[in-house]
């Protein structure tokens, strides 16, 4: 199969990455790393996650961020919306997109959201129906797809029933998370090849974490697979605070530096780009997970 021409970049640092950051972090800073992603020509910015902040308190003052960002037509600003009041909270803030997650794995679901899949599943029932009834789209997450830490490897047709649960129920895409990045291009292709028997390869996403250095390849094995949606996180914060030692979602200035390379367009400024990720790494006063922007800032 040959490359895509074009891939989208969900970029998930403002949510997916800032979650699991130890020390709390000001709306204004939040504020100012989604406009900074904005002017870096990223199309679609997880802003922020409609959760009980006693379970994710960096998560706390997304109605605040979601009121303080300067929007841009053509750019999808979405919330993480586990349950109903979470998405009427979205709704209050305006937000038009809104994402669901699922697990492959049993074991990680009793443990993240203290239900089984099944259940987790049909608690999302609520929220499709609303969301119908208010046109905002809902994007689904599963996670686990190459390993569970509880469970070890996890089988592509489990993901597979997973996903064409999530798809069937509405929801537009399925994003398939490497939550502790223990998956490698062989097992990556096999996953996709799996799932697009039930789900077209144009629903579907990648999102992969660099636990284990595979993350790169993993895109790449994703592309000859037909995937042009990838989810990414600035100077690669974050990681799944539920997986011990899963840190290190992939860098979206890796995923842009791989992809301009391959000359796939994306519409992203590298440039830029890095001084979004050197900026609120600085913020945290943590290092830039990015080699490609740690390279270039060096040079």
């Amino acid at each position: 199969m040959s490359l895509p021409q074009h891939v989208r970049l969900v970029e998930v640092g403002p949510r997916d990455g800032l979650q699991n950051e130890a020390q709390p972090i000001s709306v204004a800073d939040k504020i100012r790393l989604v406009d900074d992603l904005t002017d870096a020509g990223l199309s679609y910015i997880e802003v922020g996650s409609f959760v009980s902040p006693k379970w994710v308190p960096q998560m706390a003052g997304s109605a605040e961020v979601f009121a303080g960002i300067q929007r841009k037509a053509n750019v999808t600003y979405a919330a993480l919306a586990p349950n109903l009041r979470g998405f009427e909270d979205a709704l209050a803030a305006g937000v038009k997109e809104v994402a669901v997650f699922a697990a492959a794995s049993e074991a990680f679901s009793q443990r993240n959201i203290n239900c089984s899949i099944s259940e987790s599943i049909d608690r999302f029932l609520p929220i499709m129906e609303a969301a119908r009834l208010h046109g905002v789209q809902v994007r689904g997450y599963v996670s686990c797809v190459l390993g569970c830490p509880y469970e070890g490897d996890v089988a592509p047709e489990q993901v597979a029933r997973v996903a064409k649960a999530l798809f069937a129920m509405g929801c537009y895409e399925v994003s398939l998370g490497d939550t502790i990045g223990t998956g490698t291009p062989g097992a990556t292709r096999a996953l996709i090849d799996a799932v697009a028997a039930f789900i077209p390869r144009s629903k579907l996403a990648g999102h992969f974490h660099d636990t284990y250095g595979q993350a790169l390849a993993n895109v790449y094995a994703s592309l000859l697979e037909g995937i042009q949606v990838f989810d990414s996180s600035v100077a690669g914060l974050g990681g799944c605070p539920y997986a011990k030692g899963a840190t290190g979602n992939v860098a979206t200035e890796d995923v842009l530096y791989l992809l301009n390379g391959l000359g796939i367009d994306t519409g992203v400024n590298l440039d830029r780009l890095i001084r979004a990720g050197q900026r609120i790494s600085e913020v945290l006063g943590r290092p830039n997970g990015s080699r490609v922007a740690k390279a270039r800032l060096a040079s």
